[in-house]
């Protein structure tokens, strides 16, 4: 189940993630998102909270990696927030990441403020303890679709 955070304002959006996550799942959560990212002429900030999260069907990590790769230019930051080691919770999501320009961060649960915090500024604040994940070149930023029609 996913649950959308009520702290999300402005160009930020935030969701929590209880249990094994499904299409089901991701097919409401994406349509969310792709209506706000329709709303802002400038890329946005995501906030996914994956601490009670056990796992994701194979169908909805396809369904992330297929939104994160239209959507690589409008997510500017994507901050993850965890109850594992962040290496744990890197090897399971710098996968689906990966496709995107953003910069994404691990949080532990304890600095759900600090993620907020980093996902709602325009700007990078040098001064607020991080874990990058990825730096935020994307992989696809070069890639033209050959096959979309099948």
């Amino acid at each position: 189940m996913i649950e959308h955070l009520q702290e999300a304002r402005g160009p930020a959006f935030g969701f929590s993630v209880h249990g094994k996550l499904t299409a089901a799942d991701t097919t409401d959560l994406l349509s969310k998102l792709d209506a706000m990212i329709g709303g802002y002429k400038k890329p946005i900030g995501v906030l996914a909270d994956l601490t009670q999260m056990e796992g994701a069907d194979w169908t909805a990590r396809w369904n992330e990696m297929r939104f994160l790769e239209r959507h690589t230019s409008q997510i500017a930051r994507l901050a993850i927030v965890g109850a594992s080691e962040w290496e744990e919770v890197a090897s399971m999501v710098l996968v689906a990441t990966a496709a995107l320009q953003a910069q994404t961060r691990y949080y532990q649960n304890s600095e759900l403020s600090h993620a907020w915090h980093w996902v709602k500024m325009l700007k990078h604040d040098e001064e607020t303890r991080v874990r990058i994940m990825y730096p935020g070149h994307g992989l696809f930023q070069d890639y033209t679709p050959e096959y979309m029609g099948i």
